[in-house]
């Protein structure tokens, strides 16, 4: 199974994880023209590593992204993965679950958008919020038809569990994970609500939800925290990025993509036929 290797802002897996140590900001002014010049050159090179991937067949590659409202997973995804081909690439983003979806486990809905091998699949959001959005709303679990009422004492722990082996299942089989959070300071998202309603073509982005939730930061806090240290695992690690300066976050993500993909075994697969006797046939014909 792939294991991650070590780099600054990987959530560690002994549970020692700490919020209150954990960078909104990476501590450093950096010119944001070089920024944007080296996300070129590792976008680049991730497009080159995905033709590879999607050639050898036996991979796909998993990314993840949670973070609080404005954080900029959009953006990030976006920028990050403009230069991959669309062939071998799909986003999905995962909002309120439907009355079908509900009708299912909490793993069902996103289990039929797992990338394909050769392919990177991209998830804005994720199972992941049953263990924050509804562990700070619990009065949701109602909707979820569960024969039992559940023991909120236990749940979470229990949907960690899955989760885990959800993701060790996927490891074992071939799917890379890579997860995001992105840690945006409480300060920095207010900031970027008051871009989105000062700016006209910003203001569908924000909703009256957006300002309620964030009266719920302290709460969320404690969610992202113990998720975190719940389901950081060598086959399925988290990165917690600094996300005030999207530029550099964007970096960061990218090159964590591309360092990842590049560790990987992949090779564009032998020709299984006789090419200069084909060579000749073409000419002949």
């Amino acid at each position: 199974m792939f294991k991650a290797s070590k780099h600054p802002f990987l959530v560690p897996n002994d549970g020692s994880f700490n919020l209150s140590d954990s960078p909104t900001n990476i501590g450093e002014e950096r010119d944001k023209k070089n920024l944007k010049s080296e996300l070129k050159k590792t976008v680049a090179d991730i497009a080159d590593l995905q033709e590879v991937l999607y050639a050898d067949d036996r991979y796909s590659l998993l990314l993840i992204f949670q973070a609080m409202d404005a954080a900029g997973k959009d953006s990030t995804i976006r920028s990050v993965l403009s230069g991959v081909n669309p062939a071998g690439c799909q986003v999905y983003s995962f909002k309120q679950p439907s009355s079908e979806e509900l009708d299912h486990d909490f793993l069902w809905r996103t289990a039929q958008s797992l990338p394909e091998r050769g392919r990177i699949g991209v998830f804005n959001r994720s199972y992941y919020e049953e263990v924050l959005v509804i562990r700070v709303h619990p009065e949701y679990l109602s909707g979820q038809k569960l024969p039992w009422q559940p023991d909120l004492k236990t749940l979470w722990k229990q949907r960690y569990e899955s989760i885990a082996d959800h993701e060790k299942h996927l490891a074992r089989n071939g799917t890379v994970i890579l997860k995001f959070w992105l840690n945006v300071s409480q300060e920095e998202q207010h900031n970027r609500f008051r871009s989105r309603l000062e700016v006209p073509k910003k203001n569908w982005k924000f909703s009256d939800s957006d300002l309620s939730e964030s009266k719920l930061w302290d709460q969320y806090m404690n969610a992202y925290e113990e998720m975190l240290n719940s389901t950081a695992k060598e086959w399925a690690p988290w990165y917690a990025i600094p996300a005030d300066d999207k530029p550099a976050m964007r970096l960061m993500v990218a090159e964590i993509i591309r360092d990842t993909l590049a560790t990987l075994d992949l090779n564009y697969p032998q020709a299984k036929i006789d090419i200069e006797k084909a060579l000749k046939d073409i000419g002949k014909s």
